[in-house]
């Protein structure tokens, strides 16, 4: 809202003599009230702008991110009742098998080698991180939370990289002996120093599959 006051309410109106030039009456100036904040130019520089959105930035990369809560619904291993109970279970029930054989015969070091793995076992989940639910068994993490990398990604990674090494291994053999005169006699019975060799080569087979991918030699051609 504005109000306007006029400045030259209280002066009189002169009357111009004659003869005398006509000079232009002054243009009243005004008084502006206003309730609104005076409007931002809108040709604002562009290198301010940036300026400002590079600070505000900053500052929320440097504020500390909140807590983040672990997965719901699990506790981890160490600190788990049912974890510890289970662990009990297993151990008393090797115990009282142990009960029926003499200290130094061979089932009772059998059973004493058990004993030792599983408190190991049991030892080793507690101290590696891993969660437990209700029912007291450990669960592995599989959301790619860094903290349980170590629960399912490298394992999985160890696997296919086992995995592809096998079949790379396979696959050279057969290429191998497929210009002998008996292949498939070959397939039954297995030449050991050819697959010793092409063992200890599939090593790489990452970077030879790679290669022959390029060299398009990976995928047969069709007939």
């Amino acid at each position: 809202m504005s109000l306007t006051i006029p400045a030259n309410l209280s002066k009189p109106t002169l009357k111009p003599k004659l003869g005398s030039q006509l000079t232009p009456k002054p243009k009243p100036t005004t008084i502006v009230c206003s309730a609104s904040e005076p409007e931002k130019s809108s040709n604002a520089s562009p290198l301010q702008a940036f300026s400002a959105a590079l600070a505000l930035s900053s500052i929320l990369v440097s504020a500390p991110l909140p807590a983040v809560a672990d997965i719901s619904g699990l506790t981890p291993c160490k600190e788990s009742k049912q974890f510890a109970k289970r662990e009990k279970q297993a151990l008393k029930k090797l115990e009282s098998s142990l009960k029926l054989y003499e200290p130094d015969s061979a089932p009772a070091l059998a059973i004493k080698a058990t004993i030792e793995k599983t408190k190991r076992r049991f030892d080793n989940y507690g101290k590696q991180g891993l969660l437990c639910g209700s029912d007291g068994l450990p669960h592995l993490i599989v959301s790619g939370d860094q903290r349980h990398w170590g629960e399912f990604i490298t394992p999985g990674i160890l696997f296919l990289y086992i995995a592809g090494w096998i079949g790379w291994v396979g696959r050279s053999y057969l290429i191998a002996i497929r210009d002998e005169k008996k292949p498939t006699q070959k397939e039954i019975i297995i030449d050991v120093p050819l697959a010793s060799r092409l063992v200890f080569r599939g090593f790489s087979w990452p970077v030879a599959a790679y290669r022959e991918f390029v060299n398009g030699e990976l995928i047969a051609k069709d007939v």
